[in-house]
């Protein structure tokens, strides 16, 4: 009998409540931990563009889709630099989720957020649903092979473009030596999710406080990711006293990186930063702090 799409899933993750678990402890007894993403896409001009900010006329797709090809293209240009200097003003490393293809579509990007000492993440080898991918084993090979030529080594995280996977996903991302996803947005704690070869871990990551949701689904007004991100966070910091919990924001350059928007970013950092008891890190950091705190509690 064929078992559906997406049978698996709940058995990678067996239900366990937050306050049922054994105590994790962020260092200096901290509250939250923080990450920020930023994803850098290759959006091929030769295909339907996988965001869209402008309708087109009567309707009718077209391609090339220029409008559409070009804001996404802006970030790039532009916006991203913007990214750089927010974070570098305030010390801060973002983790870098990158589409393989981008690592030499957008070289002096890629290169810079290197010498930042970002961390890379594996985002696909281009930006397409990995239900579209003709061989997602070779996808993912293929995307590892060019952070490892770009940077010197390997990623240890991988976000899925779109947050797509198949059944199948998880277990070859295990296999390809990727140790954490950034997918499975269900909860404010790492978990572990079984594969066919052992543990993956999934660090939270966020639906919520990401601008493909904020401005580009939801189309909030300009201050959204500020008011929204910052509502998080007191939230999560007062419960953090009882237990810690990861906050995630997720940004893209064209998004978030255009003039109207970029000070509530500032914004958000300055108000998470005024507080004690907070670690900004990179998902690599939040995954090695959890593999340390489960073999101190087991």
């Amino acid at each position: 009998m064929t078992q559906e799409p997406g049978h698996s899933l709940r058995s990678r993750a067996p239900y366990l409540p937050i306050h049922k678990r054994p105590r994790l402890r962020l260092p200096n007894d901290a509250r939250v931990a923080v990450w920020t993403i930023v994803n850098v896409e290759n959006w091929s001009p030769l295909g339907a563009m996988p965001r869209t900010v402008l309708p087109p006329p009567m309707g009718n797709p077209l391609l090339p889709d220029v409008p559409n090809w070009a804001w996404h293209e802006y970030g790039m240009r532009v916006g991203f630099w913007r990214f750089l200097e927010v974070l570098a003003a305030r010390q801060l490393k973002a983790t870098f989720a990158v589409n393989g293809t981008a690592c030499e579509l957008y070289r002096e990007a890629c290169q810079a957020a290197h010498e930042a000492g970002w961390e890379f993440m594996g985002h696909g080898f281009v930006q397409r649903p990995m239900h579209r991918v003709d061989d997602q084993q070779s996808a993912i090979r293929d995307t590892i092979a060019a952070i490892k030529a770009f940077t010197g080594k390997p990623p240890r995280g991988w976000e899925s473009p779109g947050l797509t996977e198949t059944d199948e996903t998880l277990d070859l991302l295990a296999e390809a030596g990727i140790e954490y996803v950034a997918d499975w947005v269900m909860d404010e704690q790492p978990i572990a999710l079984k594969t066919r070869t052992g543990s993956m871990v999934s660090v939270p990551y966020t639906v919520e406080v990401n601008d493909v949701v904020i401005s580009a689904v939801q189309q909030q007004p300009s201050d959204e990711i500020l008011r929204r991100g910052r509502d998080q966070f007191d939230r999560l910091w007062q419960e953090g006293e009882t237990a810690p919990r990861v906050m995630a924001i997720s940004i893209h350059p064209y998004l978030t990186g255009v003039p109207h928007r970029i000070k509530y970013l500032e914004m958000l950092y300055d108000h998470i930063l005024a507080h004690d008891g907070v670690v900004l890190w990179t998902g690599a950091e939040i995954l090695d702090w959890y593999r340390a705190e489960t073999a101190r509690t087991t």
